[in-house]
């Protein structure tokens, strides 16, 4: 796997280059650390030398980053370009599988520099992104939640049997029952349930909710053994209502410290029911995610 990480000198693009190198495996990945000198020399206004040795500090930082000695040296990707339209670029140039950028919640600068690059990578990007915010410390275990949506499912599992799953990864999946009437019967509808007809609709009501959690268990189920070894060791996830308030009320309550779903920024209706969700999941959790784009002919 071809591995594209941008860099800019700031602690949370650091943060991103440690975090990845924890997925990678030294020995068969391939890892291309992209910065620009620009950017640099905008932010550090010290003369075209000094630039240079900037450069060079960042690129045999973020190296320091990675896991021991990669079979193949670790490429430095530079170019003039803005950092977004620059990674989107060099992303596509040298082939890559896989692009990260890191973002931070902290300041308003490191919003300035990263949160605005990442979130443009994410949209701009037809590979599979992992923006990388708050990072679990290196000692602690990785703990992702993979996100289940029929469409989104192959391209999932493909994307996560590239990575290199530590041995105490604890995963797992979720999936959220979204249909009108895959929820409890509501109590408007229970207080009225007084005659024959009322009685048939909240028991109809409640028919839905039990099928659609039951299929919902068994898809989750199937697409579980499509993963890793390292999402089979925690029970999936079943439950009710909008996809992006349950799930980043699951990672708040559960503390899951990287969320993977899926997104297709080309059709309107599973824009509806995917892309909604990857952006409400991006902007409203304090932790990494990998979005893994869904190529429209995959929809079947």
């Amino acid at each position: 796997m071809k591995v594209l990480i941008g860099v800019d000198g700031s602690p949370a693009s650091f943060d991103a280059v440690s975090f990845v190198g924890r997925l990678l495996d030294p020995s068969l990945d391939e890892v291309a650390i992209y910065f620009s000198p620009a950017e640099l020399e905008r932010r550090m206004p010290w003369g075209q030398t000094l630039v240079e040795g900037a450069s060079q500090a960042l690129f045999e930082e973020a190296q320091a980053r990675l896991p021991g000695r990669f079979a193949r040296p670790v490429e430095a990707i530079v170019s003039t370009k803005s950092a977004a339209a620059g990674i989107l670029e060099a992303a596509v140039g040298w082939h890559a599988d896989l692009v990260v950028v890191g973002a931070s919640n902290t300041t308003s600068l490191e919003r300035l520099l990263l949160g605005s690059v990442s979130r443009a990578v994410v949209h701009g990007s037809t590979l599979p992104v992992l923006v990388v915010r708050n990072p679990p410390a290196s000692g602690e275990a990785l703990r992702p939640i993979a996100c289940h949506h029929d469409d989104s499912a192959p391209a999932m599992a493909a994307a996560l049997s590239k990575l290199r799953w530590p041995a105490d990864t604890a995963g797992e999946v979720i999936g959220v029952a979204e249909s009108l009437l895959a929820g409890p019967v509501p109590s408007w509808l229970e207080k009225k349930v007084r005659d024959p007809q009322t009685a048939a609709i909240a028991a109809a009501w409640q028919k839905e909710h039990d099928d659609e959690v039951g299929s919902l268990g068994q898809r989750l189920e199937r697409f579980r053994t499509t993963l890793p070894a390292a999402f089979h060791r925690r029970d999936p996830v079943v439950t009710q209502g909008n996809p992006g308030d349950r799930i980043r009320a699951h990672v708040r309550e559960q503390g899951d410290n990287l969320v993977i779903l899926g997104r297709t920024p080309t059709d309107a209706v599973t824009r509806w029911l995917l892309g909604s969700t990857s952006e409400a999941v991006l902007t409203g959790v304090p932790v990494s995610v990998l979005l893994v784009p869904v190529e429209k002919a995959a929809q079947a």
